[in-house]
């Protein structure tokens, strides 16, 4: 057993107690109910960076939730690593799908059961426990500086100012982030690219009040009905996006890049499996990674209006509305996209409804490339803890702060992540099998002794 794994086998009882303290906090950035158990994430990750071996932990205020900074320099002369994680998490409705309570972390079947528990929670403190292997082992030569924020799940709204007020403490030569996925668990991937965001709220006004349905049904333009109808126009019968000049920054993937992406092991029959779906869907042309990680997309993510409660009533609804997003490709501008979409939206809508198209957040793509010093470090991490070189792919998600760091720090991201589809983010019963949080730490701490070399 190597000196690592020995160390987490006999600390594991002390590390989980340590995470598990983080995921009974439900710091909930969408819900302003919970800005207290934010603060209070917020400290308990500075205490817990101060137990790792920083020299310093703090919390900061920022324009919303606050950020927790520490840092621990070792030598002026030495590069520095920042590292990035967020601490707040999606709510954890529907409840009734839960297994166990969603705040209260349980272990079974060798897998820790929480909201949080992977995204980002999980993967952040990966992190923290190699740092403070490598601190307590004398193995660090770099610097090390962590920003964790609390508004990640809500597009991150504070943190560019933040950036930009704090750029001489936020100095570093690399961001290391831990808050993406691997093909599988038995096989290990970097992640090399991530999408875009644009995210909107419609709103469709029809009559000034509610109507009885069957006096004013089929001469009043029902809102819920013309809604559908717009969102039906943005995509068309090949899945393509139909609003103009949407594709004019898309790069075309290059026939290297798509033979690339054609080699990486995938399980079609598996993945339609595994989501419970027959047939997939998708734009026509491109294979079901290409369109899930280098083509944009369109989806509804919520849409609601009318009467919804039990029973039925027969009312003709004044209002409707949706929230609906864009995933974007790297040289797509999610403000350019935004402003574009509105206007789109509102010349398609007939003149029997009001439409207002409100942005909510939105972040650039981004692109690591592979010959940066600290990726092969990372590579090195994923080859010796998974027994395999981990492949390099793009992803579909998006964390908007990447493409940010680079703009205002002016510092490239590599993405360690170690999350898996079947840890269900989001999702009810999110979870992170133990044997991932245990090569987690041990990827990361080669990652630190590669980096140094």
């Amino acid at each position: 057993m190597s000196p690592i794994r020995k160390y987490i086998a006999e600390n594991e009882a002390r590390i989980l107690e340590e995470l598990f303290g983080l995921l009974r906090i439900p710091s909930i950035s969408a819900k302003p109910e919970h800005h207290a158990d934010m603060v209070a994430c917020a400290e308990h990750w500075a205490m817990l960076l101060r137990k790792a071996g920083v020299d310093r932990a703090e919390v900061m205020p920022s324009a919303g939730n606050p950020i927790v900074y520490a840092e621990k320099l070792v030598n002026p002369e030495a590069p520095t690593v920042l590292i990035y994680a967020h601490y707040d998490v999606m709510p954890a409705e529907p409840l009734e799908l839960w297994k166990s309570n969603p705040f209260e972390p349980e272990v079974r079947d060798e897998h820790i059961w929480c909201r949080g528990a992977d995204d980002d929670k999980g993967q952040g403190f990966i992190q923290v426990k190699a740092f403070e292997y490598v601190v307590k082992e004398g193995l660090l030569r770099h610097n090390v500086k962590f920003i964790f924020e609390g508004e990640e799940e809500i597009g991150s709204p504070s943190l560019e100012a933040f950036c930009e007020q704090h750029k001489e403490l936020l100095k570093a030569d690399v961001i290391l982030v831990s808050d993406t996925s691997m093909l599988a668990a038995d096989l290990p991937s970097l992640t090399t690219g991530l999408r875009g965001l644009a995210y909107w709220e419609i709103e469709v006004t029809g009559p000034n009040r509610d109507l009885h349905s069957g006096h004013f049904g089929g001469a009043v333009a029902n809102p819920i009905n013309e809604l559908c109808r717009l969102i039906s126009r943005v995509t068309d019968a090949h899945g393509r996006i139909t609003m103009p000049g949407f594709y004019n920054d898309v790069e075309e993937l290059s026939k290297e890049e798509r033979e690339m992406i054609a080699s990486i092991p995938f399980d079609e029959a598996r993945y339609k499996r595994a989501i419970d779906v027959e047939e997939l869907s998708g734009e026509q042309g491109y294979s079901t990674l290409e369109r899930n990680s280098c083509r944009p997309s369109f989806d509804v993510c919520g849409i609601w209006g009318g009467y919804t409660g039990e029973g039925s009533k027969t009312v003709l609804p004044s209002k409707a509305y949706a929230k609906v997003s864009c995933r974007l490709v790297p040289h797509q501008d999610h403000e350019k996209i935004s402003r574009q979409f509105a206007d789109y939206l509102c010349a398609l809508a007939p003149k029997s409804i009001r439409v207002k198209v409100t942005p909510m957040h939105g972040g650039q793509g981004y692109v690591c490339p592979i010959t940066l010093p600290a990726y092969q470090a990372a590579a090195k991490g994923f080859e010796q803890a998974f027994g395999k070189k981990p492949l390099a792919v793009r992803r579909g998600g998006s964390i908007p702060i990447i493409s940010t760091f680079e703009k205002v720090l002016g510092i490239k991201t590599v993405l360690m992540g170690f999350g898996l589809e079947s840890n269900a983010i989001h999702s009810p019963n999110e979870n992170l099998p133990l044997d991932i949080l245990r090569k987690g730490i041990e990827a990361v701490v080669v990652f630190h002794q590669e980096y140094s070399k």
